[in-house]
């Protein structure tokens, strides 16, 4: 399983490719899009950014999975969003918008998760590695 040195580089490589193209490489991965999620630190209190992918989008609503690349544990990230559903998140480079993150219920994985692992076999992968369900969070428009 990726460890956080390994996660945290490959975000920060990440980050690097948008600045240096000024934004034009690094929005999509694998066919998906990808956004800049900020959650607030559930020990901290401080911003946290971090790069993700989302294989599933349904009207307003933006679906991203907390895999953590099949790793028994959640990402720091879902921990985060979980005790403060609150973030903003940004598309290619757009405005950060706030958002409000909530943890797919049982009816709604069961619907979901097919429709993601159909098309992007990885996930399904990352299930087969970890005992945990990954949950899949909904980000949803503040109101």
């Amino acid at each position: 399983m990726p460890s956080d040195f390994a996660l945290k580089t490959m975000n920060t490589v990440h980050r690097s490719v948008l600045k240096l193209s000024f934004g034009k490489i690094g929005w999509s991965a694998g066919k998906m899009p990808v956004l800049e999620l900020v959650t607030t630190g559930r020990k901290s209190g401080e911003p946290r950014a971090v790069m993700l992918t989302s294989p599933l989008q349904e009207g307003a609503t933006i679906v991203i999975v907390a895999s953590r690349g099949g790793d028994d544990q959640h990402p720091a990230w879902f921990l985060n969003l979980r005790d403060n559903p609150q973030v903003q998140v940004a598309f290619k480079g757009a405005a950060k918008q706030p958002m409000t993150a909530t943890i797919a219920s049982a009816d709604e994985r069961a619907r979901m998760w097919p429709l993601i692992t159909e098309k992007y076999k990885n996930y399904a992968g990352y299930q087969t590695k970890t005992e945990r369900e990954i949950p899949l969070v909904l980000l949803n428009p503040a109101n």
